[in-house]
């Protein structure tokens, strides 16, 4: 109740910070409305079916409600969620084209390619933590293994013969793969995808032995038995999956630690009393029973946060992938 309550009131000293950078008194800011009948869009880089869109779903029935005023999603898939990323990057500040991101196209994606034009920390503008959640590694049916002790040493057997599936270059799944490889000294290739509903149904067919999933994706075929967990890529365990251990429990792996996280981004330049409004909003409806045991039951945390918070966890995490691809690329890992 104490960190609630503290979240609470980091919020609203948030919003009474961009409200007062605005020149606009807080409750004019957190009053202002969308007008009724023009819908915001709601871009999320991936297909639908994906962890992402479950995320921006969810966010987006609940922020409809609470503007009086439609949320459409729309999925623009590709280039590890960049594609969906530059859009909104390139929108008019107004309100209405709002960005469901995962930390893929907003912190890892640039690190791998330098062909991605917009720049995280100017071209967008931070409005607020969602949650986090684990990514778990699995075998595949025609793997032939069964734990992740089993699985390291074939690809010691076989080196470069094995491949593992992820959701696109420079997608924290591809990272969390590519990690598996620099510190267990495994050669597993990497296979990109466009969205999870294509890389299940190679993995699930034979075609790719291993894969890196958000969770939430996985569980249903972990739970059916058409893949095998070998480990979560958090170091704990995950509430929605507590019988699946951490892959740094493993000697190989030790000290092992990545996930995956989501925050709700508009274009630079967002009025500070939208970006008041819209950071209070996603607060409060993080807090909301119904979203809670929805992203709970996924295995998301529900965060919240000021929009200070979100722009410093970005930064802190694209300057950890620099570290970890520079050591892969020097190492002579991965694709």
């Amino acid at each position: 109740m104490k960190n609630l309550l503290n979240r609470r009131a980091v919020a609203c000293l948030g919003a009474a910070a961009v409200a007062a950078a605005g020149l606009l008194p807080l409750s004019s800011a957190l009053a202002q409305a969308w007008p009724t009948g023009k819908a915001i869009t709601l871009v999320v880089g991936y297909p639908p079916g994906g962890s992402t869109d479950m995320v921006a779903r969810t966010v987006g029935d609940a922020l409809s409600k609470r503007l009086g005023t439609p949320v459409i999603i729309e999925n623009i898939g590709g280039a590890g969620g960049s594609i969906g990323a530059q859009k909104v990057a390139n929108a008019a500040p107004d309100g209405y084209t709002l960005l469901l991101a995962a930390n893929n196209e907003i912190s890892i994606a640039p690190v791998f390619n330098t062909a991605i034009k917009y720049k995280s920390d100017t071209d967008f503008t931070p409005i607020g933590m969602v949650g986090a959640t684990p990514m778990v590694f699995v075998a595949g049916p025609k793997a032939g293994v069964k734990t992740l002790d089993e699985a390291l040493a074939r690809s010691k057997r076989e080196p470069n013969r094995l491949s593992f599936a992820s959701s696109g270059v420079g997608t924290a799944l591809h990272v969390s793969g590519e990690l598996i490889n620099l510190m267990a000294g495994t050669t597993f290739r990497h296979i990109p995808y466009r969205g999870a509903a294509q890389m299940s149904q190679d993995v699930l067919g034979g075609n790719v032995e291993f894969s890196v999933f958000v969770l939430t994706s996985a569980l249903p075929h972990i739970e059916s038995g058409k893949m095998t967990a070998l480990g979560v890529t958090t170091a704990t365990r995950s509430r929605a999956a507590p019988q699946i251990p951490p892959l740094g429990d493993h000697p190989r792996l030790k000290g092992y630690d990545m996930n995956v996280w989501f925050g709700l981004f508009g274009p630079a330049r967002l009025p500070a009393p939208m970006t008041a409004r819209l950071n209070k909003e996603l607060n409060d409806l993080l807090r909301d029973q119904d979203v809670w045991q929805k992203l709970q039951k996924a295995g998301i945390s529900n965060d919240g946060g000021t929009p200070l918070q979100l722009g410093a966890a970005m930064k802190a995490e694209s300057v950890r992938v620099r570290s970890v691809v520079n050591q892969a690329v020097a190492g002579g890992v991965g694709s």
